[in-house]
């Protein structure tokens, strides 16, 4: 799949089975998709290393490190999309696989028509969701602050600068460079932790509240970082690159 005067849009394949791995090779080739495919995590880190995909269409179950692990490693440093597919039909897995991160989740066996449907649903809304800002050394403007991400400062409109532990400039950072989209407590924990977090950490929510008191007029009832049910945090503020 392809738009006039672009590149062919590119899959990856991660299965441990090569029958899985040849029969969606071919048919999603036949839709006009560019398509790689891993057998494992080594080699699924590899292609990533190597290539730029436009979409990871990622196992569960397979030897090695599994899809979730993988998937989480993806999210410590991509906001790629993941299509993730199991022999298990079980909620607790699909709900686990949404909040660490995948996009989509499709059991075995499945139509490989329904999977094409998928991806481009999911490509669609890729496209259409807010991009992070570029870090760099550049400034963020929201509401009346300033937010340095060079110099590791928040200042007010007087340019006076409020004290942040290093763990609440790095999820306020997460938030400012991510507006408008809602973030789970696991995607901010790879935002903010990388791999280093756990499932179980708790300190987005400690750094969470004292962040609130300092930067929301009522910590009580936030404006500006929201709690979304069932869902995870969303940074309400229009950001301004400056």
């Amino acid at each position: 799949m392809s738009t006039p005067g672009s590149n062919p849009v590119k899959l990856l394949i991660v299965d441990d089975d090569r029958e899985i791995r040849d029969l969606l090779a071919k048919f999603l080739q036949k839709h006009g998709y560019a398509v790689s495919a891993a057998a494992d995590g080594v080699a699924m880190m590899r292609a990533l290393d190597n290539d730029r995909f436009d979409l990871i269409v990622l196992d569960v179950m397979m030897p090695g490190e599994d899809g979730l692990t993988l998937c989480r490693k993806v999210r410590a440093s991509s906001d790629q999309p993941i299509i993730m597919l199991t022999a298990l039909g079980e909620d607790t897995d699909r709900i686990i696989g949404l909040e660490m991160g995948a996009d989509d989740y499709l059991p075995k066996p499945f139509n490989p028509r329904e999977l094409l449907a998928r991806i481009k649903a999911v490509l669609r809304r890729t496209e259409q969701r807010p991009r992070p800002m570029d870090v760099g050394g550049d400034c963020l403007q929201f509401e009346n602050w300033k937010l340095d991400l060079g110099q590791r400062e928040l200042r007010t409109a007087d340019d006076v600068v409020l004290s942040l532990t290093a763990g609440e400039f790095d999820l306020l950072a997460a938030f400012a460079q991510n507006p408008q989209r809602v973030l789970s407590r696991d995607r901010l924990l790879d935002l903010t932790k990388g791999r280093t977090g756990t499932p179980y950490d708790r300190s987005i929510d400690v750094q969470l509240s004292r962040l609130r008191r300092k930067i929301e007029e009522d910590p009580k009832e936030p404006r500006l970082i929201k709690t979304v049910r069932s869902g995870g945090y969303i940074f309400t503020p229009q950001v301004m690159k400056l």
